[in-house]
């Protein structure tokens, strides 16, 4: 995606859980998260599903690379991409990783060096020849990077999770993945950091009727996204981390029955729901 002046974000992996391939994945896709947001001539990445590697060979005509990763955690589903993320490997480019939910004694490097230790990975950190930075910070808490603003809030995820909310030129998108609905109303914190925003991209994993089978593992619903985005007067609502089990087939029934449930057009000139697919760029 070109480095413009203007808030884009464009979405390389939507996919959870696990990466799936086949004829009934190629429309929404079957790469696991991992988002690739652009403004004021920067470029961040959120998380580094198995989707960051087709975006590192992108990047790589690009060179040399400044750039920065955001891991919303550290499941598998959220990392297994970053080791073949191709700027790692070349020399004069600079990668900062950030994580916000760690809790002593983890911290993000030893999480990332724990997965590349035998017998699970034939090789180490020291095989990476940009240089590479690891930043923690407290979810909550607010961070910059050049022009664009960005806050951050934990979510209700096993072992933890943060949410981000990216602003810049007036513009915001909230990325929202990983996180489970309490049953008690939309989520209070969720609701405050995507007050207004032009996009809120929601972890739509379940449907309602599928929720009570999956209670305590740390996902929500599309319909919840719905309530959350109608609550906090989101623009448009992006359904994103698809369940494995979710085909196409089983995706366009979402897209239809979402585009029912928040129907019209979002001051922003978008959709008031979209279904994210891999490739889908939005410029709010």
């Amino acid at each position: 995606m070109p480095l413009g002046d203007g808030l884009k974000v464009r979405f390389w992996g939507v996919r959870g859980s696990i990466s799936c391939s086949g004829a009934e994945y190629t429309r929404y896709g079957g790469n696991t998260s991992c988002l690739e947001v652009t403004a004021g001539g920067r470029r961040l990445i959120f998380d580094a599903g198995t989707g960051i590697r087709p975006l590192g060979v992108d990047l790589v005509r690009q060179t040399p690379i400044d750039i920065d990763i955001y891991f919303t955690h550290t499941h598998l589903d959220h990392i297994s991409g970053l080791t073949f993320f191709s700027p790692l490997f070349g020399k004069g480019n600079a990668v900062r990783l950030w994580a916000g939910h760690l809790e002593p004694p983890y911290t993000l490097k030893n999480v990332v060096s724990n997965l590349m230790k035998a017998p699970l990975y034939p090789v180490s950190l020291e095989v990476f020849q940009a240089r590479v930075e690891f930043k923690e910070f407290k979810s909550g808490q607010q961070l910059a990077c050049g022009e664009m603003a960005m806050r951050t809030a934990p979510l209700n995820h096993p072992n933890g999770a943060t949410g981000y909310r990216v602003e810049f030129g007036g513009k915001s998108i909230c990325y929202i993945t990983d996180t489970e609905h309490r049953g008690d109303g939309p989520d209070k914190t969720i609701v405050e950091l995507c007050r207004d925003a032009d996009v809120m991209i929601y972890d739509s994993s379940y449907t309602d009727d599928e929720y009570a089978r999956y209670h305590g593992w740390g996902h929500s619903t599309w319909q919840e996204g719905v309530r959350i985005a109608n609550a906090a007067q989101v623009g448009t609502l992006a359904i994103f981390h698809h369940d494995p089990s979710h085909d196409d087939a089983f995706m366009d029934v979402v897209a239809r029955e979402a585009a029912m449930a928040r129907p019209g057009t979002a001051p922003n000139g978008l959709p008031r729901v979209i279904v994210a697919h891999e490739g889908l760029t939005i410029s709010p």
